[in-house]
């Protein structure tokens, strides 16, 4: 007795038909994986800002270079005459250590909110300069970021950062397809236009 062999032509219409569908229907996720659409949908939940402003300070500091090229307003502590030639330069040229004053970060203070609260930027009350300009106080650096916090329906959530004017045109419970990679690390750059 040799092999049995199976004819789907030798079958009735009706269950060619009824195997022919059970394919398709097993078929179909993984149609859908690859060619169906692409991302996780997301809800917007809320819309945050930040503006934060570095204050800088006036203060004394030391350093060391070349006599030739010091600040203005550099204050000589010591000079040495090089004996070897150094940074392109022959023996014999002066080296100081001075002290100038300078501008450096010494804190920062930030304002929070989110829509529909406008953003504001956060006003510093700064400390005045002494009688020789030491220890006065400015505004340094401002940084703003605009960012949509998003939620699935699976429970996570991401963040998105978004240029001002893109972040104000969002809508609160907006939906969309973002995508997110194995990781589920949102990609922000596929958010749609808005």
């Amino acid at each position: 007795m040799g092999p049995v062999r199976f004819r789907l032509a030798t079958l009735p219409r009706p269950l060619r038909w009824a195997l022919l569908g059970l394919c398709c229907l097993a078929l179909a996720p993984i149609a859908w994986k690859l060619y169906g659409p692409r991302g996780v949908v997301v809800e917007v939940v809320s819309k945050t800002w930040q503006y934060e402003i570095e204050v800088e300070q006036r203060v004394q500091e030391t350093n060391s270079g070349w006599c030739d090229e010091l600040p203005a307003d550099a204050q000589v502590l010591a000079r040495r005459v090089t004996t070897k030639a150094a940074d392109g330069r022959p023996a014999g040229g002066e080296h100081c250590r001075y002290t100038s004053p300078q501008w450096r970060r010494r804190w920062g203070i930030r304002n929070e909110g989110q829509a529909p609260t406008p953003p504001s930027w956060p006003s510093p009350k700064l400390a005045s300069a002494g009688a020789d300009g030491m220890g006065a106080e400015r505004l340094g650096k401002r940084q703003e970021r605009y960012l949509l916090q998003l939620h699935d329906s699976s429970g996570r959530d991401w963040s998105c950062e978004l240029p001002q004017g893109q972040w104000q045109r969002v809508q609160v419970n907006a939906s969309f397809r973002i995508l997110v990679d194995r990781w589920s690390v949102a990609n922000c750059a596929s958010l749609p236009s808005f």
